[in-house]
């Protein structure tokens, strides 16, 4: 119940100081333009369907875990800024049960910004069988990205010595995952398929496009969807050891 407390607070916290409708309002207006060229493409058989909805769906994943990472990396650190994270330490709460609560707020915008991105996926698939598998996949995929990333975010923010060291090192952090998904595909190898694979972020986008665009059934390379499953576990795992024992009045490491 505690845990459901904390989490009810810092949702209210977050969807009523306006910060999660502002996220959200930016991430639509993105969408929106993204969305407009994909559709002009399409219009200019520059782009196929199937393309256009995995095009704006990796950009719906990639961007909703970034706003996601981004608030779970202020959740702690923001917090002992502010001077408002004393009043919640001597509440008759515990501690794995604030990180709990912060990290099911920040999964609130995970949420929130899936269902913004419904009408525009619907948008540029409508004729096409294709706009249900493309939501299906977001939801799985981009629920897994999330989460790990929130975990991460919470992790750093817990540890970090200022607000600003949370959200560059975790920002710097999703940039370095997401990195290698912007570059030109290489030639087919053991090694390049084994980096994809093990980097979370890039086996689920693969995953994802190998599905909308290869047109592959979503049985035939599950073992890509394997590290995106296990940093949920792994980062899973890290909050309920560390949880209790992480979030302190000061960050850096060995501080009291």
């Amino acid at each position: 119940m505690s845990a459901r407390i904390i989490a009810g607070q810092e949702c209210r916290d977050l969807w009523l100081s306006g910060r999660g409708p502002v996220l959200t309002f930016a991430y639509a207006l993105l969408l929106s333009a993204v969305t407009y060229l994909a559709a002009t493409n399409q219009i200019l058989n520059f782009l196929e369907q199937r393309e256009s909805v995995n095009l704006v769906l990796q950009i719906a994943v990639a961007v909703g875990v970034l706003l996601t990472l981004v608030v779970a990396a202020d959740a702690i650190s923001g917090e002992r800024e502010r001077g408002t994270l004393e009043s919640l330490l001597l509440t008759p709460v515990s501690r794995g049960s604030i990180v709990l609560g912060k990290l099911v707020a920040a999964m609130s915008l995970w949420g929130m910004v899936f269902v913004v991105a419904v009408p525009y996926l619907w948008v540029l698939g409508n004729g096409v069988a294709v706009v249900g598998e493309a939501l299906l996949l977001g939801l799985v995929v981009g629920t897994l990205l999330a989460l790990s990333m929130a975990a991460v975010g919470l992790l750093i923010s817990a540890r970090a010595s200022t607000n600003k060291v949370s959200l560059a090192a975790s920002l710097f952090l999703l940039l370095a995952l997401f990195a290698p998904t912007q570059l030109p595909a290489m030639p087919t190898s053991s090694v390049g398929d084994l980096l994809v694979r093990i980097n979370p972020v890039t086996a689920g986008m693969h995953y994802i496009g190998l599905v909308l665009l290869k047109g592959h059934t979503w049985t035939q390379d599950l073992s890509y969807l394997i590290s995106p499953v296990v940093a949920v576990v792994a980062t899973a795992v890290a909050l309920i050891v560390l949880g209790p024992r992480i979030v302190r009045l000061t960050g850096g490491v060995g501080s009291g």
